[in-house]
């Protein structure tokens, strides 16, 4: 296959992708479907980190010699990219941090631990990941806050009529993912975040898995925080994102201290830097950074509109052949313009984990496990999924790979419907 329906030439693509001419078991071709977990690097990214570290390798901000201006203007430049690749009014609102977890544990320490009290609520739904869920929970246990939780419907929908009743004006902030990284359900997060703000919460995103799959314009989103990772939209590992609205970042004390995110210290006091220095503290994963630079400039060259396209089609296909197979059930809405490029599924009679590693067998690499959602497992009263993710250098021929590993495993386990 050498172009999707959503425009992109997968064939050119695919070649910039070293990793997917791999083999693996001795002969057998990767088929690498595990790209909610993280997304394989194309070589204008590797080449990107072997460049800073043999050309410009120097800490940032702090140094007047020539390595230093040039690392910091590259690191910077990183986050302009950043900043219009999310269409945010200022890049100084653009905050790295490690990875979406640790964008969403500072907003819940450095604004939610100076303005969240006993018996204030939060409101995050079913379908959260656990790190919009975890650091909640240890604020409550804390502080006393009153955690509510959207329900999840049979579909992996929320159910908005009862979001209306739980949002209230007793709501300090809606904490809601764009995109579940177990189902691949696309929140209506427009319309959750302006009941959010019609009672005066603030609304944290997480873009986990929305801002690698679809444009994403926080202007237009109109909610207070987003985060996001760099490692799974082509970027390298250890590279986070947390966008805030500047009048809100103002009211935030620094999540961690140290160098740079300080203006003066003395024995008796310190005071703090500007935004987003007060939030970067200590040297940050410079050349990371500067490589997730890019790879906004990979993903805007190919256009988000297109891979989003592309991956409907992926998941159209994928629901349709996996679909098919006896034994098969496939979790989360069944119209796939209302998912991201995920398929998650279990396979009747056989645990999850011992379907994946017949798929590895044939070379499909598939996530299985729960996914860091233990609250959907729960819900589907199921102990894992085995998880197909795309991207934007799967084919329709890879589908048709997983659907004839799924075949295998079950004629292997001769669970009855092989």
């Amino acid at each position: 296959m050498t172009a999707s329906n959503g425009g992109l030439d997968l064939a050119s693509i695919r070649r910039d992708f070293p990793v997917l001419r791999r083999e693996v078991h001795d002969g057998v071709p990767l088929v690498y479907l595990d790209n909610a977990a993280t997304s394989q690097k194309p070589v204008q990214v590797i080449a990107e980190i072997t460049r800073y570290y043999r050309d410009s390798n120097a800490n940032i901000h702090r140094g007047v010699h020539s390595l230093s201006q040039e690392a910091t203007g590259q690191y910077e430049a990183a986050r302009d990219k950043v900043a219009a690749f999310i269409n945010a009014p200022s890049s100084s609102e653009v905050i790295f941090t490690k990875n979406t977890s640790e964008s969403l544990n500072l907003v819940a320490h450095a604004w939610g631990r100076a303005h969240l009290k006993a018996g204030d609520e939060v409101v995050l739904s079913e379908i959260e990941h656990h790190s919009n869920i975890v650091p909640w929970q240890i604020l409550r246990d804390e502080r006393g806050i009153v955690l509510k939780f959207i329900p999840m419907l049979p579909d992996g929908t929320l159910d908005l009529a009862e979001a209306k009743r739980l949002i209230t004006d007793r709501t300090r902030l809606l904490g809601v993912t764009q995109m579940s990284n177990a189902l691949g359900t696309i929140v209506p997060v427009h319309e959750l975040t302006a009941l959010a703000h019609e009672h005066g919460a603030l609304v944290l995103i997480d873009g986990a898995q929305s801002v690698p799959h679809m444009a994403v314009d926080v202007q237009e989103l109109d909610a207070d925080f987003l985060a996001f990772s760099g490692h799974k939209m082509l970027g390298p590992t250890g590279v986070g994102v947390l966008w805030g609205r500047m009048s809100v970042l103002e009211q935030m004390q620094p999540f961690l201290g140290g160098g740079e995110m300080i203006l003066t210290v003395t024995l008796d006091e310190s005071t703090w830097n500007e935004i987003p220095a007060r939030f970067e503290a200590g040297t940050p994963n410079i050349a990371g950074v500067i490589a997730f630079g890019a790879a906004i400039d990979y993903l805007g060259r190919l256009g988000m509109d297109r891979i989003r396209a592309h991956e409907i089609e992926l998941v159209d296909y994928a629901m349709g052949r996996i679909g098919d197979i006896p034994g098969i059930t496939v979790f989360g809405p069944p119209n796939p313009r209302q998912r991201g490029g995920v398929v998650s599924f279990d396979l009747e009679g056989v645990h999850p984990h011992d379907v994946g590693q017949v798929l590895d067998s044939r070379g499909v690499a598939v996530r299985t496990g729960h996914h860091c959602a233990q609250p959907v497992m729960a819900k589907l009263d199921v102990p894992a999924t085995a998880r197909a993710s795309f991207y934007i250098y799967n084919t329709i021929e890879e589908v048709d790979a997983l659907a004839e590993a799924i075949h295998e495993a079950s004629r292997f386990f001769g669970n009855g419907h092989a």
